[in-house]
């Protein structure tokens, strides 16, 4: 079986994780995504949403049954207790779905996005942990503008995160995003020529990079 260098990307929310991916999609190196692998958990007949709706009711689904994620958001968002349940319904089938796609995946080296990895202990997952940072006002800017939300609303959502200081302590490699989008774009082009380098180094050494 083929040792692939695995690159964690992650970030706080608006930070710029997804010109991020794009980007790195766009330079041919496969991507996957835990965002999309949690709505994939969670489509109608699925069993992970059966015992999503098992656990809180039948509230959460839309007319169409489809899971409704506002309504699950306003359900746990207050309740960290509720929402540890819900992780732990959906963490390890999102986890098995992103391993297979993983698996599955060709060339030198993959990124897994997870916006959560910090905060979910998933460093064992990766080789390496690159970070996109920005200061927690560009999120709370970013954040009310995209989503039309309160100032006090986008606080919330930074808070329940990691905070700014422990994702840099975890970074293995920090993109700064204060530029520009062509500058972020131009970066992980600077970036992924050092992690063609490191796969090499990876695949030769069976799984490592000394």
């Amino acid at each position: 079986m083929v040792q692939r260098l695995r690159i964690g990307l992650t970030g706080g929310i608006a930070s710029g994780k997804t010109t991020v991916a794009r980007r790195f999609l766009e330079l041919g190196v496969p991507v996957i995504d835990a965002d999309e692998s949690a709505r994939r958990v969670v489509t109608p007949g699925s069993a992970g949403l059966s015992a999503v709706t098992a656990r809180f009711g039948g509230n959460i689904l839309t007319a169409g049954g489809e899971l409704d994620r506002r309504a699950l958001r306003e359900l746990i968002f207050a309740d960290p207790g509720r929402r540890k349940e819900l992780e732990a319904i959906l963490h390890p089938l999102i986890r098995a779905d992103m391993e297979s796609l993983a698996a599955a995946a060709s060339g030198p080296y993959v990124v897994l996005a997870i916006p959560l990895l910090i905060e979910s202990g998933a460093r064992s997952r990766v080789q390496r942990i690159l970070v996109v940072d920005v200061d927690e006002q560009t999120q709370l800017d970013r954040l009310t503008a995209r989503d039309g939300i309160t100032r006090a609303q986008a606080a919330a959502i930074v808070a329940a995160q990691a905070d700014r200081a422990s994702r840099l302590r975890a970074a293995d490699d920090v993109l700064a995003n204060t530029g520009t989008v062509s500058d972020l774009r131009h970066a992980v082009d600077q970036l992924h020529q050092r992690y063609l380098c490191l796969s090499e180094s990876f695949a030769a050494g069976s799984g490592s990079l000394t």
